[in-house]
Formats: C-alpha cells, sequence, structure tokens
C-alpha cells in the first residue's frame, strides 16, 4: 500500500521503505531528480542551485553508496555544473545522454543526436517576435527545446501561444512533452528517464535501486527502475515523489511515498546516511 507523508518525520514508514538500501550500500544505487528535488523551483530556470547542506550529503552519499546519480531535464554538463560533484554520474535531456563520474564529454544516443537538428530546425522556423513579447522563454537543451511560460507578464497568453507551438510540433513528427509551465519539444525518438535510468543501473553491480523526483519526467524513471525489477535485475525499487503545489497526479499515483519538497529530500537523505 503506497503511503503519502506530510513529511519524512514519518520514521516508521521512512525506514521501512530505505530499509533494502541502508541494509548494504556497497549494493544500492541512488538517483535524484535535480530541479524541484535537490533544487528548488524558481522563475528563471539559470537562477536555480543546489543548496551547500544538500550538496554535501550527496558528497557523502558517494562515498557509501555504490552508485549516485543526477537526473536532469537539462544538458548533463550543466548539471553537473550546478550540482559541483565531479565523482558521481549525471544522466542529462531526460537520460538522454550519461556523463560518468570523471569524465569530460557525455555519451549520447546517436539517433537522438539526429532527431535533435530537427528539432533545432524547427524551432528557427516557428519563433516569432510574437513570442519574444509575451515574454515566452526558449531554452536550447541540445536535443530538446524547451519554451517557458512560468512569471510571463500574461501567462495565460504566453501559454496559448506555446499550445500553438504544441501543434505544430505535432504536425512536423516532432515528441512533445508538457512539464511545470514549460513545453518540451524532443525528436521523434525522445530521450526518456526511463531508459537512461535502466541503462545506467542495469550496468551497476546493485541489488537495490532508489529513485526521487517531482515532475511527470519522473514517472519514467520511477518505470525503468521497477522494469529492472521485474526482469530480476534488482531485488528492490524504491520510488519516491517529491510534493509541491504543482505536484502532477500521476507522480502522486506512481510513488511509494512522498516527501514535501527539497527540504523533505534533505530529511531523506540524511535518513540515508544514519
Amino acid at each position: 500500500m503506497r503511503a503519502i507523508l506530510r513529511s519524512v518525520s514519518a520514521a516508521a514508514t521512512l525506514e521501512g521503505v530505505l530499509a533494502p538500501l541502508r541494509a548494504d550500500p556497497g549494493r544500492a544505487a541512488i538517483l535524484l531528480d535535480v530541479d524541484g528535488t535537490l533544487a528548488p523551483i524558481v522563475r528563471h530556470a539559470t537562477d536555480a542551485s543546489v543548496p551547500e547542506a544538500t550538496r554535501l550529503k550527496l558528497i557523502a552519499l558517494a562515498r557509501a553508496y555504490a552508485l549516485v546519480a543526477c537526473v536532469s531535464g537539462r544538458r548533463a554538463a550543466e548539471a553537473r555544473q550546478m550540482v559541483s560533484i565531479g565523482s558521481i554520474a549525471y544522466l542529462g535531456n531526460h537520460g538522454g545522454e550519461i556523463l560518468r563520474p570523471g569524465s569530460t564529454e557525455a555519451q549520447l544516443d546517436p539517433e537522438i543526436e539526429a532527431g535533435g537538428r530537427q528539432v533545432r530546425e524547427f524551432v528557427d522556423r516557428v519563433w516569432s517576435r510574437e513570442h519574444d513579447r509575451v515574454r515566452v522563454r526558449r531554452e536550447d537543451k541540445g536535443v530538446i527545446a524547451a519554451f517557458h511560460w512560468r512569471g510571463a507578464p500574461d501567462e495565460e497568453a504566453a501559454r496559448r501561444l506555446v499550445e500553438e507551438l504544441a501543434e505544430r510540433a505535432q504536425e512536423a513528427d516532432l515528441n512533445v512533452h508538457w512539464g511545470r509551465k514549460v513545453l518540451e519539444v524532443r525528436p521523434p525518438l525522445p530521450p526518456d528517464k526511463g531508459r537512461g535510468v535502466a541503462t545506467l543501473v542495469g550496468a551497476a553491480d546493485v541489488d537495490a535501486a532508489l529513485y526521487v523526483g517531482d515532475d511527470t519526467t519522473d514517472v519514467d524513471a520511477f518505470r525503468g527502475l521497477r522494469g529492472l525489477r521485474e526482469e530480476g535485475r534488482l531485488a528492490t525499487a524504491v520510488c519516491i515523489g517529491v510534493r509541491s503545489e504543482e505536484t502532477p497526479p500521476s507522480l502522486q499515483q506512481e510513488a511509494d511515498l512522498l516527501v514535501d519538497g527539497p527540504e523533505g529530500v534533505r530529511r531523506l537523505l540524511d535518513a540515508l546516511l544514519d
């Protein structure tokens, strides 16, 4: 039965969920989304940061657990720069690229890379002065283009223009994904956190894995871990959602339990280290 926690202070439930990972950290993987999970959501994505207290806990986790990785919709190199820890792995572009500990270049699927060129050509065709006027912000994420309207003077008008972009992207046989006040236009073969997580964890010598995330793309990661468990490649797959005012219903339905915001995540990290 899934438990929805008001905070991680419900220690008995939390300890029970985390027990298989804490029992043998040397054979356990910890994977965490970045924005909204480790770092608070802010109006402009470029202003986001991981608090130093959280970063220190990640360093301690990396010393204790077999695999620690940050998973992000950002490019892997950008996520590493934001977290500022070189000894852990990074899955960027929603699992479309892997930056391994100590590596300088991310590994990108060639088919996804080709699709990224289609996305960039699409953006060049459709972007107009009207998007600038209503303050829709576009973000180049390599193989993905993101369109944000959080904080626009008229968010409703900006959202309508973004919806039109989504329709045109689908007409161009591109994939669209809606997040928290953001539209992502993705290649025909889209990156998927579930595939990325399954690739990274499946190659590691671990028996248990935990994933923590706050958005709809993190549901794919939940399913990727559970797929490994169903295949017998993991004995334990723990999926924890991060609750906010914008928590997607699918995340609530799929999570084994919920914690409250990045502060709840920090308490969760403490529990993994105790």
